[in-house]
């Protein structure tokens, strides 16, 4: 199931903005009562034409977004460390967080700002201590993201506090796929149209279920809470003027474009 946060736009009197929906297989959204992750998927009898709406960052995080870092090995090695023994776990504000079609904003202070394909976990409950047999029952599902890094002030800072927490650092997209299961599928990151990250989400070190038990295991997730999994290798600069797209395989695309305005 594919759970949108949309727009419908002044034309459509579908009610207070924005709303959550369900995306069929033919375009059709149908719309559903409140925020699917605190209040159940419940359907309405109101639907709308994708075509018709401006998709949304399907989850704004009320608390926290968490990050792990150096989750593939080809993208250690480019960044000259070697593989962690554990996860490396660090934080975005929420603050960060846009949607598809939204606009990456190029700040000032920094001279490089690169992209990071990778796919996110939403959590779907309050949850600690997770045991890895249970993580399946804490995940709401998952979506696509590109951790946007100012690489030069993340070599200046030595920490990422700064270079990843950027208003419009953290796009999030196109949906939340409540059925997709992470295996061999392809993620790629595409600079005007140039492919430049390439790999099988099979290749992360710390699949998801250690992911979020180990992440559980050092603070308590929240409903809405998002986990991004790690890059790939082949990160590098986004350019201001043009846009970038993030895709996985069976789970969609998100672009964004990116301006120094």
């Amino acid at each position: 199931m594919r759970i949108v946060r949309f727009s419908p736009g002044p034309d459509a009197a579908l009610g207070t903005d924005p709303l959550f929906g369900v995306l069929e297989d033919d375009g059709i959204i149908h719309v559903i009562t409140g925020d699917p992750i605190y209040s159940g998927i419940q359907k309405t009898a109101a639907t709308i034409a994708l075509t018709k709406v401006r998709l949304l960052a399907p989850v704004i995080p009320r608390s926290k977004v968490v990050c792990i870092g150096k989750n593939y090995a080809d993208h250690a090695a480019e960044m000259g460390t070697s593989v962690p023994d554990e996860p490396i776990i660090f934080l975005k504000p929420n603050t960060s967080v846009i949607g598809p079609n939204d606009t990456v904003v190029w700040p000032e202070m920094s001279e490089r700002v690169d992209h990071e394909a990778e796919l996110a976990i939403v959590i779907g409950r309050l949850c600690k201590d997770v045991p890895i047999e249970r993580v399946n029952d804490v995940i709401f599902g998952f979506t696509i993201a590109n951790d946007v890094t100012a690489r030069d002030l993340q070599s200046i800072d030595k920490q990422w506090t700064r270079a990843k927490g950027f208003d419009t650092f953290c796009p999030l997209g196109p949906w939340i796929d409540t059925d997709f299961v992470p295996g061999n599928q392809r993620i790629t990151a595409t600079v005007n149209g140039e492919i430049k990250q390439s790999a099988s989400l099979n290749e992360m070190i710390f699949k998801v279920p250690e992911i979020v038990n180990f992440v559980s295991r050092v603070m308590t997730l929240l409903p809405g809470d998002v986990i991004l999994t790690g890059t790939p290798a082949g990160i590098g600069p986004m350019i201001a003027g043009g846009s970038t797209t993030i895709s996985i395989e069976g789970l969609g695309e998100l672009t964004n474009k990116v301006s120094r305005n």
